[in-house]
């Protein structure tokens, strides 16, 4: 099977459910990040990134609305361990430092927190909160910490009821592509 097959398989099975206290599906989510990446000229590692970010939560089991959850269920780890076996790292560890990135923003950029949604709000407690400044230092150090920054910007605008974007299939030949 292929891994644009694994991906093709994964969204079927756990795409369509709502994504947790958004007004989109969870395969609308990852399309939408995807289109967003896109559309601001990302090289195609990114785009393959933004569109599997929450690929965790297709993988692990993880209580179905948002209200449920009184732990981080750490999605991106699980999402970029599955990705690492697939992917270069240049797809892998943006997803890995993508809710780092939540909390990176939180604290470096004073009108990002009013741009979250409820659900990221909620999660962002479960998540430890904005970065302290050492946090923010260990953070920047990280050698994939501005493509996480692009891929977290992705997913906060990918949660638009309606949004009409490229079908799952469109990306199957970049994923197959860019896979080991």
């Amino acid at each position: 099977m292929s891994t644009a097959q694994e991906v093709l398989s994964l969204y079927e099975r756990m795409g369509s459910g709502a994504y947790f206290g958004e007004r989109v599906s969870m395969l609308e989510h990852g399309l939408q990040a995807a289109h967003f990446a896109q559309l601001q000229g990302a090289p195609a590692t990114l785009v393959v990134a933004a569109l599997l970010h929450d690929v965790g939560h297709l993988i692990e089991d993880v209580p179905g609305q948002i209200e449920d959850w009184v732990s981080d269920a750490h999605h991106e780890v699980t999402g970029a361990r599955w990705l690492a076996q697939r992917f270069a790292p240049a797809v892998s560890e943006p997803v890995r430092l993508h809710v780092p990135a939540k909390r990176y923003l939180c604290a470096v950029d004073p009108q990002y927190f009013s741009q979250l949604s409820p659900a990221s709000v909620h999660t962002l407690k479960l998540q430890g909160g904005p970065m302290t400044s050492t946090e923010v230092a260990k953070f920047e150090a990280e050698p994939w910490y501005r493509a996480a920054v692009t891929v977290r910007r992705c997913d906060d605008q990918g949660k638009v009821a309606g949004l009409a974007t490229a079908p799952l299939q469109a990306y199957v030949e970049l994923i197959d592509r860019l896979a080991r």
